[in-house]
């Protein structure tokens, strides 16, 4: 009988939360540690998955031994020095997005797990891009990847959810420096989906923000984007996190390729949804385990990494670039980005088309 996947997880956020309940539906992994700052949050969260073990010695738990792999779940400046230690002690990682603050950054981490190993070839790395693994996004992707639409050359996504500001986030999100700003911090979802169907990473960004419910915010909770590949292809995506009750949600999808298009959208779904029944729309049901479970089967090497490192690096360009754009009002080329490689960028797009 194969042995479980030892796995610590490191964050005691409500996401990291989130991340156990997911975690202990797979039947294949045991939850070691619970890692934290605050052993009083490690220690609940570690009631919800029988055998865990709180801790708030992080360093411990991501070198123990007898864990094999480690998912960060903290806020995202700890993502870096955590995935690079866990990757250095040869555990496979799983970190949440945005992977990184910087492209310095997750070079580091690509460095200190895929790179990590003597041939150059070290632990896995995954970045939970969550919207990948969303049944309806899932299904256009392999559309798309398919060449059912030809060759894709416009993107609209119209993307809005979130709740009453201003006290939808702790005061970590809306500080730029720890969050990143409001396109890297969630922008990472839209933008990755872009670079996802598109089959490349945008070069150029364009982007205007707003605080819609909240006017003294120091980040704007919505704002748009426009986008466009190195081969033309061009994106407008909008992200709004200030819709007025919580749960609210609708989301469009459009794609438009030579030969066809691809379109999704969640006001289309069966379900009744009133302010007393607010079901999740079906299309994003499981997600998140999904995602883990997959996760999973790349550490035991049954599958590749659905969430390519190149890809990651290029919406997060992206996602850098956009927030740039917001700061300033002008529109930015991802070149300006500081760490931006042409070639990696190639890299993206390769791994997005196949």
């Amino acid at each position: 009988m194969t042995l479980p996947v030892a796995v610590a997880v490191v964050g005691t956020g409500d996401f990291a939360r989130q991340h156990l309940l997911a975690l202990a539906s797979i039947p294949e992994v045991e939850v070691r540690w619970v890692a934290g700052t605050d052993l009083a949050r490690a220690t609940a969260l570690s009631a919800l998955v029988p055998g865990a073990r709180p801790t708030t010695d992080v360093a411990g738990a991501v070198t123990d031994p007898a864990v094999e792999a480690v998912d960060v779940v903290t806020a995202t400046p700890g993502h870096a020095p955590w995935t690079i230690a866990a990757g250095r002690a040869g555990k496979h990682v799983h970190v949440e997005k945005p992977a990184a603050l910087s492209l310095a950054d997750l070079d580091e981490m690509v460095a200190g797990t895929e790179g990590n190993g003597v041939d150059g070839t070290g632990t896995t790395l995954m970045v939970g891009q969550t919207v990948r693994f969303q049944p309806a996004v899932t299904a256009l992707a392999a559309a798309a990847h398919a060449g059912q639409i030809g060759d894709p050359r416009l993107l609209h996504v119209t993307w809005y959810t979130g709740h009453a500001w201003p006290m939808g986030w702790r005061a970590w999100h809306l500080d730029p420096t720890l969050s990143g700003g409001h396109p890297v911090h969630n922008g990472t979802h839209i933008i990755d989906l872009a670079t996802w169907l598109l089959g490349a990473p945008p070069v150029e960004v364009f982007a205007r923000g707003f605080p819609t419910f909240a006017p003294d915010m120091p980040i704007p909770d919505s704002f748009h984007v426009q986008a466009r590949t190195a081969d033309g292809a061009l994106a407008t995506l909008e992200l709004c996190y200030a819709l007025r009750r919580r749960g609210d949600m609708l989301r469009r999808v459009v794609l438009v390729g030579t030969e066809g298009t691809l379109r999704h959208s969640t006001e289309e779904e069966p379900g009744l949804v009133s302010d007393a029944a607010k079901p999740g729309p079906v299309s994003l049901e499981g997600a998140l385990r999904l995602q883990l479970a997959h996760w999973i089967d790349v550490v035991r090497g049954r599958a590749e990494a659905v969430v390519k490192t190149a890809e990651v690096r290029g919406a997060l360009a992206a996602a850098l670039a956009a927030q740039r754009s917001l700061e300033t009002g002008r529109r930015v080329h991802v070149s300006e980005i500081e760490g931006y490689d042409g070639e990696r960028s190639s890299a993206a797009r390769a791994g997005g088309a196949a």
